[in-house]
């Protein structure tokens, strides 16, 4: 998975809106205590941030 799927995958889950802040501000233990953001900037793949955000959101299989 490439970073733009990735950010279009959250845009698509929480809206244009809210996906950004979502990913700047909602800490996430599996990510080593990090956001979304700053576990891309660490160098986290972005198919392992995507399986994090995936079942923290609780969304449906069809988007894993």
């Amino acid at each position: 998975m490439r970073h733009t799927e990735l950010w279009a995958r959250l845009e698509s889950a929480l809206g244009t809106g809210y996906y950004r802040v979502w990913a700047d501000q909602f800490v996430m233990g599996d990510l080593g205590s990090r956001t979304v953001t700053e576990a891309l900037d660490a160098g986290i793949e972005p198919k392992q941030v995507w399986a994090v955000v995936w079942r923290a959101l609780e969304l449906p299989e069809r988007e894993r």
